[in-house]
């Protein structure tokens, strides 16, 4: 961020800076989700295959004795033999010479005999050792590859818990602003909640900030009432003026020369035409510089239309002589004003119209009294007048807006007074010509919305040096010029909870209180209310009080989102409150996706700094900001520092090392 160090962007550190104008907050997420946590290795199983030692001995010992069955009867056979020829030898039967010689041949066959078994029985015996030995060093091999596992199980279990960490702390909400040398912010489409709540960031973050606001209402949707409730929490006393009604108590062009404000009367009476050139306008000008020459200083509207009624030859002049509005030298002089003959009855036309339109702001300024001081006043039109009345006093506004600016000094600070319009394309394309003149001149921040792309604002969109952002685009045809001014190949990321929270929030009652109705001479001005924004958005405005209703579940869904190409079909689905924001930078023009939910600002991961500074910050101070080139370190640290943390056990999990 300008003016600051960077690196430190957690939410509660970043702070409103006045020489940016936040337009919403980008969703966009550094560090990538991990994942489920790297699965523990378990020990594993005995093959099924292999039996136990002692069954595997038993088997073995078992074939051993089957096949020693049969030596065994040979032996005993022979030892009985032997036997038998001792007998034979005591009792005489048969010479002991003979019983000496069978008695060494059945002795030396059953001698081969047991050596033989002994030899079975010592190679099961050396068979068994082996076995054990070889399955003794099957479970050292296991028990070794277990260790190993764990230990790399250890390794990235602490990768992932320091990505996981990353994950969970970082800030998932970046701020879209554009510096304050931009002259003017064109938005293109939109709905009424949604310009509700784009003007309530704007305006917000200006007043909040130290700046001072005017808004002009041509919506009839009373878009700025967030606004107002929440300028009030924060210690403001807001103006509201809701014309036609408040028309008396509107003092808005008396301090105009008897020029400018000729040249402001023209601009209304031109409002219900569609001049190619200026002749009619010049006309029209001609015409009531002259009345107020004659009405002299200080003339109001009615006086004017008084006039202008003397001058056409409508009505009775007695009447307007009787309530005093013109006397009878100002008659006899606007009388012989111009000439007779056939210019007579084009000025008495003329006049016919001029009165027909102004006598719409007769009641301008007739019971104006001093107002306190305010940081907020907001001009808006009363959606039960008229039509043509409301582009009338419009139009009126707009224009003597547009002459105090040509009065005064530029200012030291942009964007110190902003002027926001919203309805703008209701307005003559050279009122906002001159508008736009104006407030570059001065230094006054403009924001100017349009509800639909006729050709007027076609022609304006963008010029100078503006930003321009698109909201919904109800019309495809204005969806196609939106995406051929934003780019075709445009890639942007949408938030889930952009779309779920801009679904929830309605048009809420469409009008305007009043604050100038009961408003008394030489009031205190503004309070100094100690309420934060974050507090004055979740309790004072619409959105903060749906964002405050959000359910655990769409809590986890704060990093979800998706992707979407800039094309005509997605700009007439996008969420109330998505504004796609361009801009011009020195490395070419930058195309942003926003969400003006001004509370988005409440959440715990949103900041002030802008992406492009945090990600400037991250490659200036790495230490900061660990990215995978500093990853090695940190786990390095939290090895020797922090015991492994491997998760949850298995059933049947043995942890014992290996001997």
């Amino acid at each position: 961020m300008a003016g600051g160090p960077v690196a430190d962007v957690h939410p509660e550190h970043a702070q409103l800076q006045a020489d940016r104008i936040y337009l919403g907050w980008q969703h966009v997420l550094l560090h990538p989700d991990p994942g489920p946590p790297p699965k523990r290795p378990s020990p594993p199983e005995e093959p099924e295959a292999e039996t136990s030692v002692e069954q595997w001995a038993q088997a073995e010992r078992l074939s051993q004795d089957l096949q020693n069955r049969p030596v065994k009867i040979f032996r005993t056979f022979m030892v009985l033999l032997a036997v038998l020829l001792v007998g034979m030898g005591l009792s005489r039967t048969m010479s002991w010479s003979f019983v000496l010689i069978g008695l060494v041949a059945a002795l030396g066959v059953a001698l081969i005999c047991t050596y033989a078994i002994y030899q079975g029985d010592r190679a099961v015996r050396h068979r068994l050792a082996e076995e054990r030995a070889r399955r003794e060093r099957a479970r050292a091999q296991r028990a070794r590859e277990l260790f190993l596992a764990q230990e790399e199980h250890a390794r990235r279990y602490r990768e992932w818990q320091e990505k996981k960490e990353r994950y969970d702390r970082q800030v998932s909400w970046y701020a879209v602003a554009v510096p304050d040398d931009i002259d003017r912010i064109d938005v293109a489409g939109g709905t009424l909640p949604g310009w509700s709540a784009l003007i309530t960031l704007i305006g917000a973050t200006r007043l909040y900030s130290g700046g001072h606001l005017t808004v002009l209402d041509l919506s009839e949707g009373a878009i700025a009432k967030d606004l107002i409730e929440l300028a009030a929490r924060g210690g403001d006393d807001p103006l509201v003026w809701v014309l036609p009604g408040d028309l008396p108590k509107l003092d808005l062009g008396a301090t105009l020369s008897a020029e400018a404000f000729a040249d402001v009367l023209a601009h209304v009476v031109s409002v219900s035409e569609d001049h190619h050139t200026t002749r009619d306008l010049s006309f029209d000008n001609a015409i009531l510089e002259r009345v107020l020459e004659v009405l002299g200083e200080n003339a109001t509207i009615n006086q004017v239309t008084a006039a202008l009624r003397a001058l056409a030859q409508v009505g009775d002049p007695r009447d307007d002589l009787r309530n005093g509005l013109i006397t009878a030298t100002q008659l006899e002089r606007i009388g012989t004003l111009f000439g007779r003959g056939v210019s007579d009855r084009v000025v008495i036309e003329r006049a016919w119209a001029l009165e027909s339109q102004l006598r719409k702001l007769e009641a301008l300024g007739s019971e104006a009294v001093r107002l306190p001081p305010a940081r907020l006043r907001v001009v808006s039109m009363d959606r039960q007048a008229g039509v043509f009345g409301n582009r009338v006093l419009g139009t009126y506004v707009t224009t003597a807006l547009t002459h105090i600016l040509r009065q005064a000094p530029a200012s030291d600070r942009p964007w110190y007074h902003t002027i926001i319009v919203a309805g703008a394309d209701k307005l003559r394309g050279d009122v906002l010509d001159r508008l736009m003149d104006a407030c570059e001149t001065s230094r006054t921040g403009l924001v100017l919305t349009y509800r639909s792309l006729t050709p007027t604002v076609r022609e304006r969109l963008g010029r100078g040096h503006a930003a321009v952002a698109f909201m919904r685009l109800g019309n495809a045809e204005d969806a196609r010029v939106a995406s051929e001014h934003v780019g075709a190949g445009h890639r942007l990321e949408l938030a889930r909870l952009t779309e779920t929270i801009s679904a929830t929030v309605g048009g809420g009652d469409a009008s305007y209180t009043s604050t100038v109705g009961d408003a008394e001479d030489g009031g205190q001005g503004r309070g100094s209310g100690a309420a934060g924004l974050k507090e004055g958005i979740t309790v004072s405005t619409e959105w903060g009080r749906a964002a405050s209703k959000t359910t655990a579940e769409s809590e986890r869904a704060l990093h979800r989102s998706r992707e979407f190409l800039v094309e005509p079909h997605e700009l007439q689905q996008l969420p109330t409150t998505s504004v796609i924001v361009t801009d011009a930078t020195a490395h070419g023009r930058r195309v942003r996706l926003a969400d003006a939910n001004p509370a988005i600002l409440t959440f715990p991961k949103t900041t002030l700094s802008e992406l492009e500074d945090v990600t400037a910050a991250s490659a200036r101070l790495p230490e900061q900001w660990p990215e995978p080139a500093t990853e090695a370190a940190v786990k390095s640290v939290s090895a020797v520092d922090a015991p492994p943390n491997l998760g949850p056990p298995p059933p049947r999990l043995d942890w014992r090392r290996p001997r």
